[in-house]
């Protein structure tokens, strides 16, 4: 039997919107920091990491479906390890071209 097609559409698009508050709330909240700079650098950083890494999360739960059951553990473990490639061609490149200025220096 299945369920309401009209119900799943309209929990499907309240979960878009609270995605689209949340994102909205998580990208205010550094800006709000950076623009009354109300916090010291350090606390601005760590602001700025903190609603990232939480938007992150945000976006791959409510607008990705990504969550930690079996049938999207896979799609997770794609993803992470991309990440992980990207993360190394980047502090590679990094690495070689700090590298390369101390030589030139």
């Amino acid at each position: 039997m299945s369920a309401d097609p009209r119900r799943e559409r309209r929990q499907e698009l309240h979960g878009y919107i609270a995605g689209l508050c949340l994102a909205l709330i998580l990208s205010a909240i550094p800006f709000a920091a950076v623009m009354t700079g109300a916090l010291p650098r350090a606390g601005i950083v760590w602001t700025i990491a903190i609603a990232a890494l939480c938007q992150v999360m945000v976006h791959f739960r409510l607008f990705l479906h990504i969550d930690l059951s079996r049938s999207h553990r896979d799609d997770l473990q794609l993803i992470l390890f991309s990440l992980l490639i990207v993360v190394l061609m980047v502090g590679g490149t990094l690495w070689v071209l700090g590298n390369q200025r101390a030589m030139m220096g």
